[in-house]
C-alpha cells in the first residue's frame, strides 16, 4: 500500500470518527448519553453499526471523547490567564468574559457537560471529574504564585481553586439557560458571577489570618 493511499484511508477514518462525534453531540442536545443508542448515531452519519466499533468500543467511549472535545482546549487558556499576573479584579473580569465567550462558541458541548457531569454513564462522569480536577490543579498553581497566597498550604489553595472552578461551571450552565435574544438576562448572570467571585476573593484575603 502506498503512502498516498494510506494517508487517504487515515484521513477518511478520522473524518468518520469526527462525524460520529458530531452526530452524537447533536443527538445529545435533547437526550442523555445513557438513552442514546449506537444505531441512532450510525444512522445519522450514514454508516453501518459495525463501522462504529472501528472508532469506539462502546457509547461510553464516544462520550469520553466528547468530554475531551468539550474541555481539553480550555487548559491552555486557563494556564495563560493564571500566568498573566492580573490583580484580583481584572482576573475575575477576564475569567467571566472567557466563560461567556466559550459558552457562545460551544453551547452543545457545555450542555453535554452540564447534563452528564452527574449522569448515568460512569466513565463519562469520571472523565469530566478528571478534567475539572486538572483545571483545579492549574488554577491552584496560578494562585500559589500570587503574593496574597503567602502562608497558604497547598491543600487550602486547592480547595480555593476548586471553589473557583465549580463556580465557573455553574456560571456556564446558568448562561445556557438564558435566551440568546435576552442580553439583559445574560448581563445579570455575568454580574452575579463576578459578585460571587469577589465574595470568594474577599474571604480569601482573611483566610490566612484566620488559620494563624
Amino acid at each position: 500500500m502506498s503512502h498516498t493511499s494510506g494517508g487517504v484511508r487515515q484521513a477518511q477514518k478520522e473524518q468518520t470518527r469526527q462525524a460520529l462525534l458530531d452526530a452524537g453531540l447533536r443527538l445529545l442536545d435533547r437526550q442523555s448519553l445513557s438513552s442514546l443508542g449506537l444505531r441512532e448515531v450510525t444512522r445519522t452519519v450514514g454508516v453501518a453499526p459495525a463501522a462504529f466499533y472501528r472508532h469506539f468500543p462502546d457509547m461510553a467511549a464516544l462520550g469520553v471523547a466528547l468530554v475531551g472535545e468539550a474541555l481539553g482546549s480550555l487548559h491552555a487558556v486557563i494556564r495563560d490567564v493564571m500566568s498573566d499576573g492580573l490583580d484580583a479584579e481584572r482576573l475575575i473580569d477576564r475569567t467571566v468574559a472567557i466563560t461567556a465567550v466559550y459558552v457562545d462558541e460551544h453551547r452543545a458541548h457545555i450542555r453535554f457537560i452540564a447534563r452528564e457531569r452527574y449522569g448515568g454513564v460512569q466513565p463519562v462522569r469520571a472523565a469530566i471529574a478528571a478534567e475539572l480536577g486538572r483545571f483545579t490543579d492549574e488554577v491552584a498553581a496560578g494562585l500559589a504564585l500570587q503574593p496574597v497566597s503567602q502562608g497558604w498550604s497547598p491543600d487550602d489553595l486547592r480547595v480555593l481553586a476548586g471553589l473557583y472552578v465549580d463556580h465557573m461551571v455553574l456560571t456556564a450552565a446558568a448562561m445556557m439557560e438564558v435566551p440568546e435574544d435576552d442580553p439583559a438576562a445574560r448581563d445579570e448572570v455575568m454580574r452575579a458571577a463576578r459578585l460571587r467571585m469577589q465574595i470568594i476573593s474577599l474571604g480569601r484575603s482573611h483566610w490566612a489570618e484566620h488559620r494563624a
